[in-house]
């Protein structure tokens, strides 16, 4: 492919650049028409270079239930079949797209387009046949997930740097609305830090390109062909586009594709303090020197941020060097930190500016994230009404700090209600034993419950949180 003639922000300020005083003379006026011819070609160019690093997903599995629609085990799970995009990260096949494209899929499949070139005109074909796709691992909280195929000496991208995208940018969004393969939209860039609520953690990309359903998981493409967002979803009445569409900014992706390419999960740090944005109102009753910023309004007992002395009403002004506007700053800014690396805070108590440095520790993730390993062949326990994964060592890596080396975790559920307390298992909660016999596998659990008759009270040793409890638990 061409290198681009030249940059496209270039080119378009200077077709929007105001016509001079003076008509020029007529030979003067040929450039602009071949700078619009140009611009044009440089458009061409820049999606024949994109569009072969765009893949389409196919996703057959099942989702979880909301609790709030059925306590019954039968409906524990249902099915889903869903299409979505993908970009290629890596010559031998990393795909990055969202998590809720894949999200609890029993078999993921990718198509992939084949470029043929005509002279100078290229044009795109899909591939027949659907290449098989393996879930690497996925960020649930952050909607990010990696697939892989097997395939070598493939066309992919390169992640850009989201912090230098800036409002009123040229974008370019590719994908498959409503199931089209190969669909690019243009439009610009929105706002470069959009939060939808107050402290939101994520703060995303807005964009007025077209973007539809089915274009979730494909590149937001910058005027050099870097992308610089996955486009994530859209805020709409009618269902299609109304030019509110949403990125997750790139560098975001960055630190999770490659934790997850590493690990296969992604480890998410904390300091043990929770912060919020300052407000004019809340400045005024507090009587804090000004009216923005990050105040402490928690702070962990005997967690890092405590043990370095940081305390409830603290305003921090700066975390390694940089000015904190708002609580979402810090928190990502946290989340993205090496584990075990310490972070230097400065903060303003009362008159008195303080400096502490903050080791950053591992954070517990979502225990939902395990619904999404489970299928209910091979892991309902019905009886239980829940769905279970037994502890083997890459389960355990992601539950550092547990009591036993063996045990079945709850993955979603349950219908099960502990008599003494009137609350269930829960997901997240690991099950040791059954009337003090150790199970170790679903398969184990599975037996064990079979042999009690529907309405027989069992005591089951669980951990949840780090603490081990006995539940009563009355068999259905």
């Amino acid at each position: 492919m061409r290198k681009l003639p030249f940059p496209l922000l270039t080119l378009l300020a200077a077709l929007a650049a105001p016509a001079p005083a003076q008509e020029p003379p007529a030979a003067e006026n040929k450039p602009s028409a071949v700078s619009l011819g140009e611009l044009s070609v440089s458009l061409e160019d820049l999606v024949n270079r994109v569009r072969p690093s765009v893949v389409q997903i196919f996703s057959t599995g099942y989702v979880t239930a909301d609790d709030s629609e059925s306590s019954n085990t039968a409906a524990l799970l249902s099915q889903q079949r869903s299409t979505g995009s993908g970009i290629i990260l890596s010559d031998d096949g990393f795909i990055v797209t969202n998590a809720h494209v894949v999200r609890g899929a029993r078999r993921i499949q990718v198509r992939l387009s084949v470029a043929r070139t005509h002279g100078r005109t290229a044009s795109f074909e899909p591939e027949v046949r659907l290449l098989d796709a393996k879930l690497i691992g996925m960020d649930r909280e952050m909607d990010v997930a990696v697939i892989k195929i097997e395939r070598t000496g493939l066309p992919h991208l390169q992640l850009g740097n989201s912090d230098a995208v800036r409002q009123g940018e040229l974008v370019m969004a590719f994908g498959t609305p409503r199931g089209l393969e190969g669909s690019v939209s243009m439009g610009i860039v929105s706002s470069i830090s959009r939060e939808l609520h107050p402290d939101d953690f994520l703060a995303y990309i807005q964009t007025d390109a077209p973007i539809n359903p089915g274009n979730s998981g494909g590149p937001l493409i910058d005027s050099q062909g870097r992308v610089v967002g996955i486009n994530t979803f859209i805020l709409t009445q009618s269902g299609g586009s109304e030019g509110l569409g949403f990125a997750i900014p790139s560098n975001m992706v960055s630190t999770i594709y490659s934790q997850i390419r590493k690990e296969g999960h992604v480890h998410r740090g904390k300091i043990g303090i929770y912060v919020e944005t300052v407000t004019p109102s809340l400045a005024e009753g507090l009587g804090l020197p000004r009216d923005w910023g990050v105040l402490v309004g928690d702070v962990t007992p005997e967690g890092p941020a405590d043990n370095a002395g940081v305390k409830v009403g603290d305003l921090i002004e700066t975390v390694d060097g940089r000015t904190m506007r708002n609580a979402r700053q810090i928190e990502a800014l946290i989340y993205r930190s090496p584990m075990k690396q310490k972070i230097t805070l400065q903060v303003l108590r009362g008159k008195d500016q303080l400096t502490m440095d903050v080791p950053v520790i591992e954070s517990m993730d979502d225990p939902q994230r395990f619904a999404d390993m489970v299928n209910p062949e091979d892991n309902l326990v019905s009886r239980l009404g829940i769905l279970a994964i037994g502890i083997d060592k890459d389960l355990a890596a992601m539950l550092p700090g547990l009591r036993n080396s063996y045990g079945v975790l709850v993955a979603a559920g349950s219908s099960a209600t502990d008599l003494t307390t009137g609350t269930g298992l829960q997901p997240g909660d690991v099950i040791y034993s059954v009337n003090q016999s150790p199970v170790a596998t679903v398969e184990a659990l599975r037996k064990k419950v079979n042999e009690f008759k529907p309405g027989d009270e069992v005591a089951m040793q669980i951990e949840r949180s780090g603490r081990l409890m006995f539940v009563s638990i009355e068999i259905e």
